[in-house]
């Protein structure tokens, strides 16, 4: 078997291509990322005006609606259920390992 050598052709055409193709995509990322700085500045001074103003409406809104997911109920509240849900009154009584 006979290697013949490799021969490399330098095609500049291309060459040219790839770089012009990378400088265009470094001038967008430049002149996004000077936008972005923009948009920070003049969001930042307004930013925590509307944050506050929008948190308080969501708030009052959660706060005004019961949760679907838990039932209502009108009847008269019951004090025997609740010792379902506390803890034990003894510690020494219990001999539950989690509590």
């Amino acid at each position: 078997m006979s290697q013949q050598p490799v021969q490399l052709s330098s095609d500049t055409r291309g060459k040219h291509r790839v770089l012009a193709e990378l400088k265009r995509l470094d001038q967008e990322t430049r002149f996004v990322e000077e936008e972005l700085e923009q948009l920070s500045k003049t969001e930042n001074e307004n930013a925590n005006a509307n944050a506050s103003t929008a948190c308080k409406e969501l708030l009052g809104f959660v706060d005004s609606k019961p949760d679907p997911l838990l039932p209502t109920t009108a009847a008269p509240l019951n004090a025997a259920w609740d010792r379902w849900f506390e803890g034990p009154q003894d510690s020494k009584g219990c001999r539950c390992w989690i509590l």
